[in-house]
């Protein structure tokens, strides 16, 4: 059995870094949104063993041994199903590597849900079960929580979907009203980002400008601004329209003034990315942003047709633009799975 699964991209609606904590992690504010820009995991279980990976793509960074994320994923999900079988992992790579879109945290996620979908459809005498016992037909939610966090930070938010709130170093999700469907453009450039050099350099500027700053009090008010922000913007499953509820949210999400701090330490090290911020807001942008720790920025816009004609302009300038949209949770879970093929 086979099942294809979209493995949809992630954007940061504001991103704030507290202190770094003793087990090396940092503790964060972040609101997620998940977006119709995706990839695609084909997952296949037949006799045998071992986990295989092939990716339709050039890149070397994507690894294709027990280090990528899926291959890590399937490992932990066989395990805790107590399953064996020969397990191959199809990648469509369409999103950038490094990019801030969340793209190997959502692709293990895809990984994980296509793989508990097979081991729970498969008829028992195709599939190898350890000590000669049927596995438990399923993962129940904290299972697949637990899994996702012992994976990566990101992972937790794909198995939610939608607007979602992250604390502690960004595991620790909370399924937020949904804020309405917003166009945007999202610009992923060729540079890569490594967010454990981003950290490094964030603790560097913390070290030498921000002395003083109680980070425990910022990230608390941080938090209540963007509780605050979310309430009053949520409609869920709200189509986004010129001078309507997307306009709505634009404008508080301005006027709230949140941001990311990784383009405090990320800008001054590819200005490119801070050039590409500021023609999104030429473009027309209400509000534009580095997601993640980059390299990918986007811009929101009043209207798919704005959005539309922000891309096609930042397309002749050079630049690698989409126009895309924000994911409802049911939008999110309604598109995930393709197609099941025996």
């Amino acid at each position: 059995m086979t099942i294809a699964v979209r493995s949809f991209a992630k954007i940061n609606l504001g991103l704030y870094i507290g202190a770094r904590r003793a087990d090396g992690f940092h503790d964060l504010r972040t609101v997620y949104q998940t977006v119709a820009l995706h990839e695609v995991i084909k997952v296949s279980v037949a006799s045998g063993t071992g986990i295989e990976i092939v990716c339709k793509c050039t890149d070397p960074r994507v690894p294709l041994d027990s280090s990528n994320t899926c291959h890590r994923i399937a490992r932990l999900v066989m395990e805790a199903l107590g399953a064996e079988g020969k397990i191959t992992i199809q990648i469509e790579k369409k999103l950038p590597v490094q990019g801030g879109l969340g793209a190997a945290s959502s692709n293990a996620v895809a990984t994980m849900l296509a793989l508990a979908q097979i081991l729970k459809t498969q008829r028992p005498s195709a599939l190898p079960m350890r000590k000669r016992s049927l596995p438990r037909k399923s993962l129940n939610e904290p299972e697949r929580l637990r899994i996702a966090a012992q994976v990566g930070s990101d992972l937790p938010l794909f198995l939610i979907g939608g607007t979602v709130l992250g604390v502690g170093h960004g595991e620790e999700v909370y399924p937020a009203p949904d804020l309405p469907t917003v166009p945007m453009v999202v610009v992923t450039p060729e540079v890569g980002v490594s967010t454990p050099k981003a950290f490094a350099d964030w603790d560097a500027l913390a070290a030498s400008e921000l002395t003083g700053t109680n980070s425990s009090d910022r990230l608390s008010g941080v938090g209540c601004a963007l509780s605050a922000w979310l309430r009053g913007n949520s409609h869920a499953g709200a189509p986004a329209k010129a001078g309507g509820r997307a306009g709505s949210l634009l404008s508080d999400l301005v006027r709230a003034g949140i941001g990311n701090d990784f383009e405090k330490v990320v800008f001054s090290q590819f200005p490119d990315l801070r050039d590409i911020k500021r023609a999104l807001t030429r473009a027309g942008s209400r509000y534009a942003s580095l997601s993640g720790s980059g390299s990918t920025l986007y811009g929101l816009f009043g209207s798919p047709a704005e959005a539309e004609k922000a891309a096609n302009r930042l397309r002749k300038q050079g630049l690698k633009a989409v126009a895309t949209r924000s994911l409802t949770r049911q939008q999110y879970w309604r598109k995930l799975i393709i197609s099941f093929t025996c």
